[in-house]
């Protein structure tokens, strides 16, 4: 439960335009807005072996050279986005807009492309040297490359948002060298924050949370989006874990991991996520004790450069490092 002592995280502050209109981002069928530095990005995705679990985040990330005035510092920043993307979603969560399909078929709003561009003047007036890698417009950097990106998916799940159901959540994640050392779940209806950090514990609201030991599959609770997001050999490898839990669930999008974070669910598996759909997830859940790689066990490593081009991922999480074995043990995915 949200409590006054962690107001801090959450913005009080009422909702201000931002610096252009309706129709200068959505106008008909198409997109007018422009950007200069703005390529479309390739993306490479590589997987290593994964290490033991840990109760602390990403433990083989390299965030050594990092102090804790450093990592103060970004979850500052970061939680400024969450703010901002809160205000601007929350303003338009339930109302009248226009809904358009991407390239790929997948919505977008208004919402979506306002609470991007919210994040990325932020980041640029704190650290011009980092790069961004946005879902709306892919990668910004004056450079080809750079140790820090920011990650943002500002509304995940916007099939929820638009119809009218608060489990989608803004993903905001923190790579050093393609390590992701920092990740926020932000639910802006419900105002509810998880924060994931390298070498800490992961909170909610301010408060240290941790999955659930769960030891045997037939016990477990699994969440997924959809069974339709499935195709293939990984409908079938996703039907033979189904088929084994206690009770599986659908429709919580990026909230299924934060449930999971906080100990309400012990299992979450799907298929074709994006880059910025997952990596914010990362540290959450690592920080709670919970494991998260590819349906092979291996960790996720994200290298982006801007001439390339998104891939997508399967992933498991599990908030017990035995039910994860187990899991890949029925996915059998080779």
């Amino acid at each position: 439960m949200f409590c006054q002592s962690q107001s801090h995280f959450l913005s009080t502050a009422p909702f201000k335009p931002l610096p252009f209109s309706h129709s200068s981002l959505i106008t008909g069928t198409s997109f007018i807005v422009s950007f200069p530095c703005f390529r479309n990005p390739q993306i490479s995705l590589q997987a290593k072996p994964m290490a033991s679990n840990a109760k602390l985040s990403n433990t083989t990330a390299d965030y050594s050279s990092l102090n804790d005035a450093d990592l103060d510092r970004f979850v500052e920043v970061a939680s400024e986005l969450a703010d901002a993307a809160g205000n601007v979603i929350r303003s338009y969560f339930r109302k009248k807009f226009d809904v358009l399909d991407k390239e790929d078929f997948s919505p977008v709003t208004i919402a979506d492309q306002a609470a991007e561009e919210s994040m990325v003047s932020i980041i640029l007036d704190n650290f011009p040297s980092h790069a961004i890698y946005g879902e709306e417009k892919g990668w910004r950097c004056k450079l080809e490359s750079a140790d820090y990106v920011w990650v943002l998916d500002p509304i995940d799940g916007t099939k929820s948002f638009i119809t009218g159901k608060p489990v989608f959540g803004t993903l905001i994640a923190l790579l050093k060298k393609g390590k992701p050392i920092l990740g926020i779940i932000d639910q802006p209806v419900l105002r509810e924050r998880w924060i994931g950090v390298s070498g800490r514990k992961s909170t909610l609201n301010g408060e240290e949370v941790a999955t659930r030991t769960c030891m045997e599959l037939s016990r477990a609770y699994l969440y997924t989006t959809s069974p339709h997001l499935f195709s293939g050999d990984a409908e079938e490898a996703f039907a033979r874990v189904r088929d084994k839990v206690k009770v599986p669930l659908y429709g919580c999008d990026c909230y299924a991991y934060a449930l999971l974070a906080s100990g309400y669910v012990d299992l979450v598996i799907e298929s074709g996520l994006k880059p910025y759909d997952l990596l914010a997830l990362i540290p959450v859940i690592e920080g709670a004790g919970g494991v998260i790689t590819d349906w092979n066990g291996h960790q996720i490593d994200w290298k982006a450069s801007s001439d390339s081009c998104p891939t997508s991922f399967n992933v498991v999480a599990a908030g017990d490092k035995q039910i994860h074995k187990q899991a890949l043990d029925v996915l059998q995915w080779r």
